[in-house]
């Protein structure tokens, strides 16, 4: 098969590369291929809306309208960026001009922990199976307190399943939260029925007694195929500000280790903000636009009837600058260097302040309580 294009994955980030492609080249041909069965979808759903009735028909990204050949069910096995050939997993070969890596991640595993009830919860069929599952007053032990972690404890207790939620950290959140906020949100699940351990590590699944196990531990970035091509990789696929990794070859999305000209450092971004705007720029540059991704990702998350938008650099071991309209229910946190110059901002059940706060990351002055107010 010849194509001008070859997408190589089938989530939020080859779509969007798709359209930021036909917004720059209207006939070149774009073949996507994908690992899963199903075209391009949403992701936040899997773990926030379709728990709460949300409709699944609203879920897809209508790749194909965007005049992109997908094939599905097949995974690339081997990619030779100076002939400008790869090869399927069935054997099929593709004879491209231009590669896009767009291959996401593998949810870490447990050790020896292969069974039909223990779930890496990552895609459409994951949902589909555990939804099925979790009907009243099942037994559900959820490992791991991060951004996936929470809000699956937060939908399935939703649906009438007993949830128990084991971690390492001291608590929900703790990578992301200050240790004040992360301790109330604990609290705050423990009230709503969530049996919350903290400060356990498990070794195997076969010590815990529930109906099903669902492991949030975060993901591994798809790298074989660009290692064993020789591209260059370094907890992701090493791209330039254009998305470019070699001649012919690009790279986007979550496997991206991408450089920010605002944070001035390097990042590797998992979630659906970044898919999506860094696949487009990408694309678009694949057919000849030559942009600079300098776009600082936002992402969200939903706990019970707590949430919050994040944008920038939101890690818990950076200093904070905190202001409160109501302590642990709304406000804002600025976390921010040695100079007290914002790096990222929280908006806790705060909302349309993204532009604003990116506005002041971009800006680099040190701020101070009340900054987003």
């Amino acid at each position: 098969m010849e194509t001008t294009y070859l997408i190589v994955g089938g989530g939020m980030t080859g779509d969007a590369a798709v359209k930021g492609i036909r917004e720059h080249d209207a006939d070149g041909r774009i073949v996507l291929v994908g690992a899963e069965s199903h075209p391009p979808y949403k992701r936040p759903p899997l773990s926030k809306g379709l728990w709460s009735g949300g409709a699944e028909e609203k879920i897809w990204k209508n790749t194909a309208e965007a005049g992109a050949e997908l094939v599905l069910g097949r995974r690339i096995v081997s990619l030779d960026p100076k002939a400008r050939r790869a090869v399927d997993d069935e054997g099929d070969e593709y004879a491209y001009e231009r590669v896009l890596l767009a291959t996401g991640g593998t949810p870490r595993r447990l050790p020896g922990a292969e069974s039909d009830r223990v779930f890496y919860y990552r895609d459409l069929d994951d949902f589909h199976r555990l939804h099925e599952l979790a009907r009243e007053g099942a037994r559900i032990t959820v490992i791991g307190g991060g951004f996936i972690g929470s809000e699956l404890a937060a939908s399935l207790t939703g649906v009438g399943a007993k949830v128990t939620m084991l971690f390492p950290e001291d608590g929900i959140a703790w990578r992301v939260l200050p240790p004040d906020l992360s301790a109330f949100v604990t609290d705050y699940y423990r009230e709503k029925g969530v049996d919350v351990r903290t400060g356990e590590s498990i070794a195997s699944t076969d010590e815990i007694d529930a109906d099903a196990v669902v492991a949030g531990l975060g993901i591994v970035p798809n790298v074989d195929l660009a290692e064993a091509a020789g591209l260059p990789v370094d907890n992701g696929i090493v791209v330039d500000e254009h998305g470019l990794v070699a001649d012919g070859v690009y790279a986007a999305g979550d496997v991206a280790n991408y450089p920010s000209p605002v944070l001035g450092k390097r990042f590797r971004v998992e979630h659906e903000d970044h898919a999506n705007t860094h696949g487009k720029v990408v694309g678009a540059n694949m057919a000849g636009a030559v942009e600079v991704y300098d776009h600082v990702p936002f992402f969200y998350s939903d706990m019970f009837d707590l949430g919050y938008e994040a944008v920038g650099e939101v890690d818990s071991r950076l200093a904070t600058v905190e202001t409160w309209h109501e302590p642990n229910r709304k406000g804002t946190i600025a976390y921010v260097d040695d100079d007290g110059r914002p790096r990222g901002f929280l908006m806790w059940n705060v909302w349309d302040k993204i532009d604003a706060a990116r506005d002041l990351i971009r800006a680099g002055e040190p701020v101070g309580e009340g900054a987003l107010v």
